[in-house]
């Protein structure tokens, strides 16, 4: 049988406050919702992943998930049974496992779980037993509630599709804030397996500092180094920082020749262990003559991003006799930050002379080096020879 991860991520997050929706929100460099669909398509008993968005929130999603294949977005409803239900009707697999984008780090252990208890029920969720003490009230407190008997579901919850499009009918426009009580409301037998605190769904501010926290801990930080010189030629005006620089001469180049976002981007690819500019936008593809390096870095950034990693510091020392640097650092360092998408504080432009030594001296064109640490997943231990 075909299994199906539906990720419903059709919520506006308001609880969360703020304008931008939870589950577009970034940790760790990468969006909640990319998480979400990483861990579920790092099972090899998923086969589909679909992901169920609201109206309008195209463009987040796109921007959420880059170049991750989730084929065409289903637009959900209003209420979450109905963008369920949308998301059913979109698929074809014999299995769902109905998931919150807002849990976005999901075990494979539970997924195992799961999947081995439906093959005797109808549905199995994952849950965890109650360990606070639980009591009624409000600004005064009332009588103690047992909490022997109770659980904290939550999801992915795993059904055979047909039976959970019975029950969502079964329940019309009755609210749910879950499939398992849909089921359970329909007369249908769900097992409960052992959840886990990685699926704590993200509520509040604090869930997102603790989230923030967790995948620090699995970072290593990693240092890369870039270098590129551009000799002058023909008239200007020149590119630097993707910022366009007036001067009485212009940089040779197959692209637009920017010396600084050149050196950034190799410095970043060089952090990352992704090989050089030249390998990805080789010089011999006619489609970068001239080309925006802006670009590069942007898919330099990508790229950590797609890891999983974050980029905390870039710094980029320029070195030429002219034009003069300092007119135009503070809108250099604010573009930079734009294609990184980082904050402007994490990033540094510097600019030196060689005191008239060397090419530079002599204003035959322009150096730059940089530096950029950023944090990525610790790659897996070789096992010994």
């Amino acid at each position: 049988m075909t299994v199906t991860a539906l990720i419903v991520a059709a919520g506006a997050g308001s609880r969360m406050g703020g304008e931008l929706p939870k589950q577009f929100r970034l940790i760790g460099g990468k969006s909640v919702l990319r998480h979400a669909v990483d861990a579920m398509a790092a099972h090899p008993c998923v086969d589909v992943i679909r992901v169920v968005i609201g109206a309008g929130q195209e463009a987040l999603a796109s921007k959420a998930l880059g170049e991750v294949d989730v084929g065409a977005f289903i637009i959900g409803g209003t209420e979450r049974a109905e963008s369920v239900a949308k998301g059913l009707a979109a698929i074809e697999s014999e299995i769902v496992l109905v998931h919150d984008a807002a849990r976005p780090f999901c075990p494979p252990a539970v997924i195992d779980r799961l999947l081995a208890a439906l093959e005797k029920h109808h549905g199995a969720v994952p849950v965890l037993a109650v360990a606070d003490s639980l009591a009624k009230g409000d600004t005064l407190l009332g009588e103690a509630v047992d909490r022997k008997r109770l659980l904290r579901v939550q999801t992915p919850q795993a059904f055979y599709r047909e039976d959970l499009l019975y029950a969502l009918e079964e329940a019309g426009k009755r609210l749910a804030t879950d499939e398992s009580s849909v089921m359970v409301a329909a007369g249908l037998k769900v097992a409960t397996v052992e959840g886990d605190r990685m699926l704590d769904k993200l509520t509040t501010p604090a869930d997102f500092v603790e989230a923030e926290a967790r995948v620090a801990a699995l970072l290593v930080s990693r240092t890369g180094m870039g270098f590129d010189v551009h000799a002058f030629e023909g008239p200007g005006p020149l590119m630097m920082g993707g910022i366009e620089i007036a001067h009485d001469r212009g940089l040779a180049g197959h692209s637009d020749a920017d010396v600084v976002l050149h050196a950034i981007t190799d410095a970043l690819l060089g952090a990352a262990g992704q090989g050089d500019i030249g390998e990805h936008f080789p010089p011999s593809d006619p489609q970068w003559k001239g080309a925006a390096s802006d670009q590069f870095l942007a898919h330099a950034a990508r790229l950590i991003r797609d890891r999983g990693g974050i980029i905390d510091h870039v710094d980029c020392t320029v070195i030429c006799e002219a034009p003069k640097v300092g007119p135009h650092r503070t809108a250099m360092r604010a573009n930079v930050a734009r294609i990184l998408g980082v904050a402007e504080g994490a990033v540094s432009i510097k600019a030196t002379t060689t005191e008239q030594l060397g090419f530079t001296g002599r204003r035959e064109g322009i150096a730059a080096q940089a530096i950029a640490t950023v944090r990525l997943p610790a790659p897996p231990a070789t096992a010994p020879q």
